[in-house]
């Protein structure tokens, strides 16, 4: 991989979008790397995944605007296309996902940032969807998620502006979920990742699939989805152990103790 770093610590998988030089733009080549590495990950070990940026100036600056510059209408919607397919597959892969956001995360990088289960990040992060300035829409989920996450009035507000926001804005409105100095940042996601892997995770992947697959449908609908998801989650050694476990700590629940559980 030339643009695209993966390792794994322990059950925690770290993909580092590495082309420092272009503030980790997306361009063709690093959406395919990103999707190959994202279908390489070995779900039978690894139990969450971490998002990041090399060097700790920028997450994803934005989509590579040398490449757009030149492509026509039919390539421009090829283009949104492919990086929306990547968005997808981050959005709906079985694991959690977390974006630890090291800088800037305009436009493309916001949008993958968005598509990322939880983000967190550093003091200095600067979030934005820029596009409306470039002549151009946000193109890999933009105009819907950042609608979803923090409202469509906020969301409209800082699209049509093409303002920028710091991480203070971004914690205010929802976007993220805790801000760190920089040096603590990966670290905290690793912390994160860490506690989420520690729990069972047949039991966390339904819960991923029971909130995506929930949240545009019905009420009525969206409970059925996690009376199925859920519900298949009985009889699983997680489920098994898990209960075991507390039952015979149900007069102290301050001794349960971590269940050790298998992996997926």
């Amino acid at each position: 991989m030339a643009f695209i770093k993966y390792e794994v610590n322990e059950n925690v998988g770290v993909i580092t979008i590495d082309r420092p030089k272009a503030l980790n733009a997306l361009n063709t080549d690093v959406l395919a790397e990103l999707s190959a590495v994202l279908d390489g990950v070995d779900l039978d070990t690894v139990r969450a995944l971490i998002i990041t940026g090399s060097g700790d100036k920028s997450f994803v600056a934005g989509a590579d605007i040398a490449e757009m510059s030149t492509k026509t209408l039919e390539e421009g919607v090829a283009f949104y296309r492919a990086g929306n397919a990547v968005m997808r597959k981050v959005e709906t892969f079985p694991l959690p996902v977390i974006a630890a956001v090291n800088g800037f995360a305009l436009g493309g990088g916001n949008e993958l940032a968005m598509s990322c289960d939880i983000r967190i990040c550093s003091e200095n992060a600067v979030f934005g969807q820029p596009e409306v300035g470039l002549g151009i829409t946000p193109g890999f989920g933009g105009t819907q998620r950042l609608a979803r996450i923090v409202s469509p009035g906020i969301a409209k507000q800082f699209i049509y502006t093409a303002t920028n926001f710091k991480a203070d804005k971004a914690l205010a409105i929802g976007l993220v979920n805790a801000v760190y100095p920089q040096e603590q940042l990966m670290d905290e996601a690793m912390k994160l990742a860490k506690k989420i892997a520690a729990q069972a995770p047949i039991a966390v992947r339904a819960c991923k699939k029971c909130i995506n697959d929930g949240l545009d449908k019905a009420m009525d609908d969206a409970i059925e989805v996690e009376c199925v998801v859920g519900g298949a989650c009985f009889g699983s050694e997680d489920q098994k152990e898990g209960m075991a476990n507390f039952l015979r700590k149900k007069d102290d629940p301050l001794k349960v103790k971590q269940v050790a559980f298998k992996n997926a």
